[in-house]
């Protein structure tokens, strides 16, 4: 097995598993580990891509990071922010 298919390989097992850990409730989807590791998983298969390129696939998985570090960021933002007493 090359290192681009084990890159690939363990990306989607990350996004896999978080997915799975989140329909079965014992990760919650607007949770920090959720986005963080969904931007892993899309990084990998990404890094993957660049031996075997696929635009579809790439157009996937820059668009699952970008919303993953959105969710990061915003989950940070709200909890940076004063809460209303």
């Amino acid at each position: 097995m090359s290192v681009p298919d084990v890159l690939g390989l363990v990306g989607s097992a990350i996004v896999i598993v978080a997915y799975f850990a989140v329909a079965h409730g014992r990760l919650p989807a607007d949770g920090g580990y959720y986005y963080v590791s969904n931007l892993a998983g899309a990084g990998l298969i990404f890094l993957s891509l660049l031996w075997a390129w696929n635009l579809p696939a790439a157009v996937v998985e820059i668009f699952w990071a970008a919303i993953s570090a959105y969710g990061l960021l915003r989950t940070a933002m709200l909890r940076s922010s004063p809460r209303p007493r």
